[in-house]
């Protein structure tokens, strides 16, 4: 890969109800005075990231900023690592040729950045100016309709309601319509079934749960610490399982959620694996990288280092 080659930002101008496109020219700006080269595009629809990404890289690009928020990032990530079956960022990795990744968080926020600064798009314009780079795994989720990709967390479960709600319900109404959500979701607490089987296991696990969760890096939503031992370039998959908690509980220990800690709490195990095999009867809504999707999920494993991240 070039070192000069110029990046190409994907821009979502509609991230954050319209303040990417207000603040975009300014950090483009900054980042141009700070040596950084740079092409833009912008996105017209959802998937369009992915499309643009899919085939940059194709053309021969490298070098890529995800511009706005989670969403974006997800549907870039799923550009360049677009063919089912074939471990395309692992062979990248072995020939030097990694794909490098950027992000410029003016949406709603970027979760996956969380790990590395709390300043958001300061870090990111800093990082990317003074050129750091690290290698970071990418999951990968085979379903029965195809395969996909991410870079920061997979939830079924309590935490799948919550974002399902605030996305088909309330996604207008900002931070106030994730508390709704929550609130909805505690009223209506289901503790189910989602049976699993880690490094091949002998047995799935059909153990009624609060939520389960598949993570390469510790945050969610802004700033929830789902996995806080997760890390992004280990080669493992963080898991995490909340058993089947009750409301009152679940009430009292949600500030744990914020701090990590929940995962001390008696109902409640972690572990790090590199394969998850699932034995779902139907469907489920997935909450992925900020995005929600309904899918009916069968395997999850992991591409070590596969991406450059600059962060």
């Amino acid at each position: 890969m070039s070192a000069s080659q110029p990046y190409l930002a994907i821009v979502n101008p509609a991230a954050g109800g319209g303040k990417c496109r207000k603040l975009l020219s300014a950090v483009l700006e900054r980042l141009r005075v700070g040596g950084v080269a740079i092409d833009t595009i912008e996105t017209q629809r959802a998937e369009d990231a992915t499309r643009i990404a899919r085939e940059a890289y194709a053309s021969g690009r490298r070098k890529f900023i995800a511009v706005g928020g989670d969403g974006t990032s997800y549907e870039v990530v799923n550009g360049l690592f677009p063919e089912a079956g074939r471990d395309l960022g692992a062979s990248k990795a072995a020939d030097g040729d990694r794909p490098t990744l950027g992000f410029l968080p003016l949406g709603t926020g970027n979760s996956f950045l969380r790990d590395f600064s709390e300043r958001g798009v300061e870090h990111a314009i800093e990082s990317l100016i003074a050129g750091r780079r690290q290698p970071c795994d990418v999951l990968r989720l085979r379903h029965r309709e195809g395969v996909i990709h991410y870079i920061n967390l997979l939830s079924v479960g309590f935490a799948a309601d919550v974002a399902t709600l605030r996305t088909r319900r309330f996604s207008s109404r900002g931070e106030l319509g994730y508390v709704i959500s929550i609130f909805l979701a505690l009223a209506r607490l289901h503790r189910r079934a989602f049976p699993v089987r880690v490094n091949g296991e002998k047995d799935f696990d059909r153990r009624r749960c609060l939520f389960l969760t598949f993570s390469n890096s510790k945050f969610t939503g802004g700033t929830m610490m789902i996995a806080p031992k997760a890390e992004v370039n280990s080669g493992m998959i963080e898991y995490v399982r909340w058993g089947p908690i009750g409301r009152l509980g679940l009430i009292k220990t949600l500030p744990r959620l914020y701090d990590g800690t929940h995962i001390e709490h008696p109902l409640a195990e972690r572990k790090a694996v590199k394969r998850v095999q699932f034995d779902l009867d139907a469907p489920v809504d997935v909450m992925v990288d900020g995005e929600v999707l309904t899918l009916h999920c069968e395997q999850l494993d992991v591409l070590p280092g596969a991406l450059d991240v600059v962060a």
